[in-house]
């Protein structure tokens, strides 16, 4: 049995080479980018008008002019018109370009605009305090070729509208991985069925999936029965065709637990067996030659959700070519207290106090057959096989499962 940050570390070191491919950008959000993205021009390209109002010569008015008869309209995205007289000013509107001769932006909550004789003239009622206010400066963002997203980066709808906006209608990514969720048992029959009086319905499969599909990851499901020529036969199928195999069940010490046998049979390489962590503790991982991953997870459906959360899904961002990390932390709300020497992976429930502090509320389950009680809980805190006693206030990495609204 190895620890948590031994079966980490062997995890992330066996990771898979996947291709880059080029996929178009209303496709791309939520991929891996493979290149960089410069800027083609500065941001903003131009003096950028910020708010609806007026625009005049701020040394004409520090002169001590105050009305300004108003020469015209510049709207945005028409071209630059020109301010002809230095003691007028022309009407424009926010995000237009600032027209030329003119430096500075008065809003027309700050102005009065009055007629006589045909021509129309704006007082201004508030002092400008400053040149080029209201003024979004050419290049002030970003300048002409300046990296705008690094390599590595998840892309989000932030990325997706820089990317646009730089010309760039594909994308180069990670291309996903080909990956089979197979949940194993007897006792399980498909969701569409009324199960009976010994049988359940499958769900680690379902949460499988649904957990890769918020990486952007599709992956197909199957079912295998306790057998074990059926599991040889069906596991070598799998083996040939996908990048990663997510087992679910079969990996403890009981009878009909014919995983790791079968495995190795079909020469997958076990990197360990057994993590020293509650739940979860019977978790298998290992490498065929061939390339494919295996990561063979405890059928109760909480060590599923830990070990996937843990272990398969930093490993699947890894592979993706993510740069980021997500490690963040949080503090005990109440005292804890856990005797056995393992890595306790507690349930919690996430606030964020006036302050900005993670603080984390545990949440009481009954072992890690009861899934019910995870929709309570926003994650897992988890705690250091090295004491056994965790205080209020106490600080553990947490792993979060849940998004916050």
């Amino acid at each position: 049995m190895i620890t948590v940050d031994e079966a980490f570390a062997r995890i992330i070191a066996n990771k898979i080479d996947l291709p880059v491919t080029e996929i178009a950008l209303d496709e791309a959000v939520g991929k891996v980018l493979q290149e960089p993205v410069y800027a083609d021009r500065d941001f903003p390209p131009y003096h950028r008008v910020t708010m609806d109002g007026i625009a005049i010569r701020y040394e004409t008015y520090k002169a001590g002019e105050d009305t300004f008869q108003i020469e015209g309209l510049q709207l945005a995205g028409a071209p630059a018109q020109k301010l002809t007289n230095a003691d007028g000013c022309l009407e424009v509107m926010t995000g237009a370009i600032l027209p030329q001769n003119t430096d500075t932006v008065i809003r027309y909550e700050d102005v009065s605009i009055t007629e006589r004789r045909g021509k129309r003239y704006a007082h201004i009622l508030a002092a400008p305090k400053m040149r080029l206010l209201n003024v979004h400066q050419q290049g002030f963002d970003r300048r002409a070729n300046d990296l705008l997203i690094p390599e590595g980066t998840v892309l989000s709808p932030a990325e997706i509208a820089v990317a646009a906006t730089v010309g760039k209608s594909s994308l180069k990514v990670t291309q996903v991985p080909r990956v089979a969720i197979i949940s194993t048992g007897d006792e399980l029959v498909d969701v569409t069925q009324t199960p009976l009086p010994h049988q359940i319905r499958k769900s680690n499969g379902y949460m499988l999936q649904a957990a890769m599909r918020e990486q952007g990851i599709t992956a197909d499901l199957f079912h295998l029965v306790d057998d074990k020529p059926l599991l040889l036969q069906e596991l070598q199928k799998l083996i040939n065709q996908y990048n990663v195999l997510v087992l679910s069940g079969g990996v403890s010490k009981g009878k009909a637990d014919f995983i790791p046998e079968v495995l190795r049979e079909l020469g997958v390489q076990q990197l360990f067996h057994e993590v020293a962590q509650r739940p979860g503790k019977p978790f298998w991982f290992g490498k065929h030659a061939a390339g494919p991953v295996v990561f063979a997870l405890p059928g109760n459906p909480v060590s599923t959700f830990v070990c996937y959360y843990k272990y398969v899904q930093p490993w699947l961002w890894t592979v993706l070519g993510a740069s980021a990390s997500w490690t963040m932390q949080a503090s005990l709300t109440t005292e804890v207290t856990f005797n056995p020497k393992l890595t306790y992976f507690l349930p919690v429930k996430v606030f964020v106090t006036s302050t900005g502090l993670w603080r984390a509320q545990p949440v009481s389950i009954g072992g890690s057959g009861d899934f019910a009680a995870l929709m309570t809980a926003d994650g897992f805190l988890e705690l250091p096989p090295d004491q056994t006693k965790f205080s209020a206030g106490e600080s553990f990495p947490i792993i979060c499962f849940r998004r916050f609204f």
